[in-house]
């Protein structure tokens, strides 16, 4: 992911930490150095937001392990200073498997609360309620509290977070998946602009928070509704035909003057009628930059590439590209290539399918 830095790789799951994140450790350390005017002081409170985040990050490995017990991939796990995302592959087709995902999440952090529970039990270490608040205080009294109200706050029916993915999966369990979205976006989206109106006369960082759940309602309403259009459709009806390839030894200047010719971005490079790798227009620029236009497309072409059959479905090849760097996809059927499916073309195909409903419901 762009602006980010990896952290390892653990489960198979790719984690990462988002550049904004440090912002976050550098203000952390700053307000608790003003507070003790000590480096101690500064670094207890690093420590804390960090063992608060790995709390974050088990929390995000609840969804991501939970779906893998479903078949369903995680791309990588993502830190940013509002919390962690889980980039799925794809939400599950059954709402009930949906259910148990979204609740895979607040369940980790429940279980961490209970641990640190019997933790501060076993060990006499509770300390008043009243010496202890969510910055100052004992450290793992103040995680445990915490973890409990990230367990809560993520309850909340504000699709798309984990609450709103349950009430997404209850509501599809008795209506159509599309229709459910849209109730729970809604519900959603009216939750964020309490979020916002609370915020903006109490704490600032709601209104952060009432964007983040605001603009991801809709989208997330948007996407499923556009998954929804493309249902049931071979690729062959709505992949690209009229297109140009390249060869492995033509140079980049071929592949400019394609490029200038006509509206085609990325090109598959075919050798002895098999794909075997894509230029897209970023790598050739990029190329272009270093001053590298007599290259062979060989040394440019990505070899990562994904590749569909033309019975495929639209709406799971879309999933697949929807996820992947590379967003053009050659379309071949018995090893000849057909077509290429890209991000615009599926979308140029939903808004004339739906320019045809709305025709259709006109006569």
């Amino acid at each position: 992911m762009k602006w980010s830095t990896k952290l390892g790789t653990f489960a198979g799951i790719d984690v990462y930490v988002h550049t904004t994140f440090f912002i976050l450790l550098v203000w952390i350390a700053f307000a608790h150095w003003q507070d003790g005017h000590s480096v101690s002081a500064a670094a207890g409170g690093v420590a804390f937001i960090l063992a608060l985040f790995g709390c974050v990050v088990l929390h995000e490995f609840g969804h991501a392990l939970t779906a893998k017990r479903f078949g369903i991939k995680t791309r990588d796990i993502t830190l940013f200073p509002i919390g962690g995302l889980a980039r799925l592959e794809r939400m599950p087709d059954d709402p009930k498997q949906e259910l148990w995902v979204a609740l895979a999440g607040p369940a980790v952090n429940v279980v961490i609360a209970v641990a640190l529970f019997a933790f501060l039990q076993a060990t006499d270490a509770f300390a008043p309620l009243n010496t202890v608040t969510l910055t100052s205080g004992s450290f793992f009294e103040r995680l445990m509290m915490l973890n409990v109200l990230l367990a809560g706050f993520n309850m909340l029916p504000a699709f798309p977070m984990d609450g709103g993915r349950v009430l997404r999966a209850v509501l599809a369990i008795r209506m159509e998946y599309t229709r459910a979205t849209q109730v729970a976006a809604n519900i959603g989206q009216g939750m964020a602009f309490m979020f916002g109106l609370v915020g903006l006369f109490f704490n600032p960082f709601l209104v952060f928070i009432a964007l983040f759940v605001w603009i991801g309602a809709g989208q997330e309403a948007a996407m499923t509704q556009m998954k929804s259009a493309l249902g049931g459709i071979p690729l062959e009806r709505a992949m690209i035909t009229d297109f140009r390839t390249l060869t492995p030894n033509d140079s980049l200047a071929r592949a400019v003057e394609l490029l200038l010719s006509g509206t085609q971005q990325d090109f598959p490079v075919v050798d002895g009628g098999a794909v075997v790798g894509i230029l897209t227009r970023r790598d050739l620029l990029a190329a272009l930059a270093r001053q590298e236009q007599r290259l062979p497309v060989a040394q440019v072409m990505r070899r990562d590439f994904l590749s569909a059959d033309a019975l495929d479905m639209l709406d799971v090849t879309f999933q697949r590209l929807e996820g992947h760097h590379c967003h053009t996809i050659p379309v071949v059927r018995h090893g000849k290539l057909l077509g290429l499916l890209t991000m615009d073309n599926v979308g140029e195909f939903v808004s004339v399918q739906a320019a045809l409903a709305g025709r259709r419901r006109s006569v």
